[in-house]
């Protein structure tokens, strides 16, 4: 497998992006009570999800700047399914697992569904942009 050459000019964009990103998330997740999360968090990357897809959609292999700095920078920061695991793994035990392991497994395929949706969205106007 290739791997594709690191593009040293877009890692401040990457940078950038990924700040804003997190500090998106950090504030959303600050907004709601502790046991509310886990939640918050899955949303985020469920609508992280599809706006990542939604990006890649319009812009393709073209743009790398854009990509870089929404793509990988924004939403890359903003989604977390590291925190998720983390939040998912403490409040595992008990008579609650088999929910947590199902929320979880919905979590992914509700993500991967958006992030399809987007890339549909996000080509068919990219292809109308075009014409």
């Amino acid at each position: 497998m290739t791997r594709a050459p690191i593009r040293w000019e877009l890692l401040p964009l990457v940078c950038a992006g990924g700040a804003i990103g997190v500090a998106a998330r950090h504030v959303l997740t600050a907004l709601v009570p502790d046991s509310s999360v886990v939640w918050m968090t899955a949303v985020i990357n469920v609508v992280g999800s599809l706006l990542l897809g939604f990006v890649a959609g319009v812009c393709g292999a073209r743009h790398a700047r854009w990509r870089g700095f929404l793509g990988t920078g924004v939403l890359g920061g903003f989604t977390t399914y590291s925190a998720f695991a983390v939040q998912v793994a403490g409040a595992t035990g008990g008579p609650q697992i088999a929910l947590v392991l199902a929320g979880s497994a919905l979590l992914v395929i509700l993500a991967v569904g958006a992030a399809l949706a987007g890339l549909v969205v996000g080509a068919r106007v990219a292809r109308e942009a075009a014409a």
